[in-house]
């Protein structure tokens, strides 16, 4: 596509494949980028692989990143070793790292968290900052905001838990007590 590719001076074993994909690599190598403005703004980040409009828009210099759908990881300046796959996953992650989110919209407002699993439509959606959290079913701990090490399985499951931490929640829409456990 247009503008692909464009800046690129030293960069090597790159795909690009899409109007405005990987247009501002100077150096980086192995990045895949397919769709309009998939990797966009990439300059030095290496071995990404962005594929729909938009993913991994924002990346600069992060590297090891794998964004499947539109606007997934698209926020995400330097984080590394993110995996978003669906429309919306991980599209407000900016510096975090070691995170996974498939389905729509899973840890979609996650921006400094690390190391959650999110896996399901909605899955730890609201969660920010939080850590080490794993979301499995539909709207697992999509309430979660800041709390950390929490496990849940199961359609709704910790649905309500906000900054709580530490709960391990099995069933569909199984709940610890109040929001703050």
């Amino acid at each position: 596509g247009s503008l692909s590719l464009d800046a690129n001076t030293i960069g090597s074993e790159n795909t690009a494949v899409g109007a405005s994909a990987l247009s501002a690599n100077t150096t980086a190598s192995n990045n895949t980028a397919v769709g309009r403005m998939a990797l966009r703004v990439n300059t030095t980040g290496a071995s990404n692989t962005a594929l729909g409009h938009q993913a991994l828009i924002s990346s600069t210099t992060a590297s090891n990143n794998t964004a499947v759908g539109k606007s997934a990881l698209s926020a995400n300046t330097t984080g590394t070793d993110n995996t978003a796959v669906g429309k919306g996953a991980l599209a407000s992650n900016t510096t975090a790292t070691g995170n996974t989110a498939v389905g729509q919209s899973a840890l979609d407002t996650n921006t400094t968290g690390a190391n959650n699993t999110a896996l399901g439509v909605n899955a730890l959606d609201d969660n920010t900052t939080g850590i080490k959290n794993s979301g499995i079913g539909r709207a697992a701990l999509e309430k979660v905001t800041t709390g950390g090490s929490n496990t849940a399985c199961g359609f709704d499951a910790g649905y309500d838990i906000t900054t709580g931490s530490n709960n391990v929640l099995v069933g569909t829409g199984t709940f610890a007590g109040t929001a703050t456990e």
